[in-house]
């Protein structure tokens, strides 16, 4: 398995609930696939560097995980789709 890490960006407006549920479905998504969670932090709302779908702040969360290569497909597709996700950027960590 290789490791990744993956900066998300949650919609603002989410409730504290909905925010979790959110984290929740991402961690599913990776573990579901063969992967596994090795470090979450919730970085909390900040202020985006320019407005993405008409947001100008964001929740952040960093998650650091592993999983097999042939998953990354899979998560990036179900990423794209998620509407409380409004940007992600998923790299390959360097060995």
């Amino acid at each position: 398995m290789r490791q990744y890490e993956i900066m998300y960006i949650l919609r603002p407006d989410l409730e504290e609930e909905a925010r979790e549920a959110a984290i929740t479905k991402v961690n599913d998504l990776i573990v579901k696939n063969g992967g596994e969670i090795v470090k979450r932090d919730v970085l909390g709302k900040k202020k985006l560097a320019y407005e993405i779908k008409d947001y100008r702040e964001g929740v952040y969360v960093l998650t650091y995980f592993q999983v097999a290569g042939s998953a990354i497909a899979e998560i990036e597709r179900v990423l794209k789709i998620t509407d409380d996700v409004i940007k992600y950027l998923l790299v390959l960590k360097a060995a």
